[in-house]
């Protein structure tokens, strides 16, 4: 409980305060969350390359951001192609078992983590200069459907959503956290007025599906690498990708979608 609070009130203030501030919190929450997708990878003997997936995850996710401030040309971006080559490279001088293995994990905690946080940079700069309500707004949804599902799930859950991954998910657990999405969205709309009251629900619905899907797809993992916890991080919370699947999954349609409509 006084992880969360805290934490809570550390995201708040980071993400408020000033375009930096959120840039530096949430590097931390990307370089921890590779760090600790590789370190999981070591119960099933993969050895992805740490070193240069905390590199590529470091240099997207500060080149994305650099380029919504007007102070990199974004056609630098282009060098990440050819910079994630380098793992095939690195890899013969490596002398790993299955170094095709090692390359594919080493890049898949890149996309997992580093790709999805590096697009949150779009949603802060959405009108062209950093705005905090859009993430914050982002960041308050999340916290109402996982609310909701919990109070709903608890009191009403009977129905399992997906019980061969997640047993403890019940569909009315789910109903109940689009529920209170839904009403935070349309009061967001009321005070944050960055976006409009459409794009506020549309908000909602895509954390509604694609948040509990990336729920799922984070205890896929774990049942998969045999783990029953992603890290100890953070006290009672588990680890990075504990906390933080739902909004890994659903910031790439969070942008696509404002980015569209």
């Amino acid at each position: 409980m006084i992880v969360g609070v805290l934490g809570a009130a550390v995201f708040i203030g980071a993400i408020w305060f000033n375009e930096w501030t959120y840039f530096l919190i949430f590097l931390g929450l990307n370089l921890l969350g590779i760090a600790e997708f590789y370190r999981l990878l070591g119960a099933q003997n993969i050895k992805p390359n740490t070193v240069l997936g905390l590199a590529l995850g470091f240099l997207l996710y500060t080149a994305v951001f650099l380029v919504q401030k007007d102070m990199l040309a974004v056609e630098l971006l282009l060098l990440a192609v050819p910079v994630l080559f380098l793992a095939f490279i690195l890899e013969m001088y490596r002398k790993k078992e299955h170094p095709f293995t090692n390359i594919a994990f080493t890049m898949l905690g890149v996309m997992y983590v580093a790709v999805p946080f590096a697009l949150l940079h779009l949603l802060g700069f959405l009108k062209g200069e950093y705005s905090w309500q859009p993430i914050l707004g982002l960041m308050l949804l999340l916290w109402a459907s996982d609310t909701g599902a919990y109070i709903a799930g608890k009191n009403f859950g009977k129905h399992k959503l997906f019980q061969r991954i997640s047993p403890g998910k019940t569909w009315e657990g789910w109903a109940g956290g689009v529920i209170l999405t839904l009403a935070v969205g349309y009061g967001l709309s009321y005070y944050f007025k960055d976006l409009y009251l459409y794009q506020w629900l549309g908000m909602a619905v895509i954390i509604s599906v694609f948040g509990v899907l990336g729920d799922l797809v984070e205890s896929l993992l774990k049942r998969d690498l045999g783990v029953k916890d992603s890290g100890t991080l953070l006290p009672g919370h588990g680890g990075i990708l504990d906390r933080f699947d739902s909004l890994l999954m659903a910031i790439p349609f969070i942008v696509a979608f404002l980015k569209i409509f």
